[in-house]
């Protein structure tokens, strides 16, 4: 039996971080991109996998584009409901079963922040070729597999070189963690992140004839506070991005 991975346990500290977007890296670094990338046009369908409690949604569905989210936890979407529901379409969902989307009628899916979360990916790419038209596009931002490593990865300072480093201490490994949502408080409240290498999500999508068009990587908008390793943290920061979004063409 898999492991139930919504965030429903997690929902109002979800909900609570994503209330001021200028304070995240969503509003900040993910939302400005993904706009670009989508470019969205007037009545362009847009489906939003793992939604949430509506963000991006939201976002999206102010530039014109008819939106639909779909989430498994009931707490978030009930959320998303009571804040954007006028306008948006939202509905409980596994991110692998969307059934009420009909075939082919989709131009743009996005998963945001959700893969990693997600144990059966091949599902979730196979079920979102259904959903798109040809040469519709799925935008995939997860966190950066090489760089961010759930429990094998971590940032350290050479001394001698006066550098800061990214050290990776796996990455090739599949894995599965349980992530502490509030470190030193509420020890019961965790969600899982399953680790990939990139070459896992790349023939998961071809399989599905989810050709990879484009690849980006960003990088943290933060900077250090004067100091003695503020030089060293801010060139790091430039250096190992924090995200990774891939675009896929449909081409079926």
């Amino acid at each position: 039996m898999k492991k139930d991975t919504s965030w429903d346990n997690v929902a109002s500290w979800y909900d609570t971080l994503l209330e001021d977007k200028e304070a995240t890296y969503q509003g900040r670094v993910i939302l400005p991109n993904l706009l670009r990338l989508l470019d969205i046009k007037k009545g362009d369908t847009v489906l939003d996998i793992a939604c949430g409690p509506g963000f991006f949604a939201h976002e999206i569905e102010k530039k014109g584009a008819r939106v639909i989210g779909v989430d498994l936890s009931p707490k978030l979407i009930s959320r998303a409901k009571t804040m954007y529901g006028d306008s948006i379409e939202f509905r409980i969902a596994p991110a692998h079963e969307v059934l009420f989307v009909k075939d082919k009628s989709v131009d743009s899916v996005i998963i945001v922040l959700a893969i990693q979360n997600i144990e059966d990916i091949h599902a979730v790419f196979k079920e979102c070729a259904r959903v798109l038209k040809p040469k519709g596009r799925l935008y995939l931002v997860l966190n950066h597999p090489a760089f961010r490593v759930p429990k094998e990865s971590s940032w350290g300072f050479d001394n001698e070189t006066k550098v800061q480093y990214r050290r990776v201490n796996r990455y090739l490994s599949e894995q599965k963690s349980k992530i502490q949502m509030h470190p030193g408080d509420k020890s019961h409240e965790y969600t899982i992140s399953f680790h990939r290498p990139l070459q896992s999500y790349v023939k998961s999508l071809g399989k599905q004839r989810l050709y990879i068009r484009r690849l980006e990587e960003w990088v943290s908008d933060k900077i250090s506070e004067p100091g003695p390793h503020a030089d060293a943290e801010n060139r790091a920061r430039g250096e190992f991005p924090l995200f990774m979004c891939i675009e896929a063409i449909n081409v079926i």
